[in-house]
């Protein structure tokens, strides 16, 4: 296995896989209430096309393989996508990022895959407030779902939870308690204007630095070791808890200086950046017989197109043509 370093000694280890740009959600900052269009079956690669994505990028380095939507769990098949990617030389990290909603009966199955953690959407404890952010999901079915994870070993369990003003800031300090008596890992990510121009929906924007003062009207936080599972997340825990607390602050303190990923859409395009559209077609070459050298070719290219950095917050930025669920979030 080579490392492969970026032009700006990025080393880039890790390969996000969008399955699906379907969801069985509607959340309010994810997309409108009445969806995005949605692929055609042909446009979406086929497993073994993504198996054969993901050995190359192995070869090239990778090391960590995150599997994301849309909802990856309404796609068919994903227990036996994990079971192959986890026979792949040099992937040592599998995990998924979920709305937990098909959470619960696909817990046993994932688990015999080779799945060993998960990423759980949850941005609010209130029942009714998360039918209004996710227009009609059901809170119990997300909360079965994380019980039957950690009955079945899934460690650690991370929760994700996108702090916006107005909607949920109610609940920090909620959501911080959770870590006191629990091995769970609380994760406030900044809101993100990915699909709007800048200053839309500015209101509901809250920095983690000011998260953090929250939090401490109960605790002092205590910076611990971030682990390389914790990806761009800062890691802190209140004095005495079981769990822990993280900060992924895309824009009040951006990590791309340390961004070490790649994002693979469902439709098989190659993405260096969240932020950016530049795309490189997998897709086609390899339904047109592309070779292996060639195809890791491709995927060297495009590690060495990788920007500096995002430019969300520049005047010049325009919004991304693609919604969150069909990048893969």
């Amino acid at each position: 296995m080579h490392k492969l370093i970026d032009n700006y000694n990025r080393n880039i280890s890790y390969l996000r896989i969008s399955v699906t740009d379907r969801c069985n959600l509607r959340c309010i900052y994810c997309m409108p209430e009445e969806g995005v269009p949605l692929m055609d079956h042909e446009q979406i690669l086929r497993y073994e096309e993504i198996i054969r994505i993901a050995a190359a990028s192995a070869r090239k380095g990778v090391t960590k393989i995150k599997i994301t939507g849309g909802e990856p769990l309404v796609r068919k098949g994903i227990p036996d996508l994990v079971a192959c990617l986890n026979e792949i030389p040099d992937i040592n990290d599998i995990s998924i990022t979920t709305n937990g909603i098909l959470l619960h009966s696909a817990v046993p199955a994932l688990k015999k895959a080779g799945l060993r953690r998960i990423n759980v959407s949850l941005d609010t404890l209130n029942p009714e407030k998360y039918s209004k952010i996710t227009r009609g999901g059901d809170i119990n079915l997300l909360l079965s779902g994380i019980d039957k994870a950690r009955a079945e070993g899934l460690d650690p369990i991370k929760i994700n939870v996108v702090a916006m003003r107005g909607i949920n800031d109610d609940e920090i300090l909620s959501f911080a308690e959770l870590t006191i008596e629990r091995p769970v890992h609380i994760r406030f990510i900044e809101f993100m204007p990915l699909n709007i121009k800048p200053g839309c929906d500015k209101g509901y924007f809250i920095s983690n630095p000011e998260i953090q003062r929250e939090i401490k009207k109960i605790g002092s936080l205590f910076p611990v070791k971030s682990d390389k599972k914790s990806g761009p997340a800062k890691m802190f825990q209140i004095k005495g808890a079981r769990g822990k607390i993280g900060f992924i602050s895309a824009l009040s303190n951006h990590f791309c200086s340390t961004c070490n990923r790649l994002r693979l859409t469902a439709d098989g395009k190659l993405r260096t950046c969240l932020f950016s559209d530049n795309e490189i077609d997998l897709k086609a070459p390899l339904r047109e017989g592309i070779s292996d050298g060639d195809l890791e070719e491709i995927i060297t290219k495009t590690i060495l197109s990788k920007p500096q950095r995002h430019k969300i917050l520049e005047p010049s930025f325009k919004k991304c043509l693609r919604s969150m669920s069909a990048i893969g979030g």
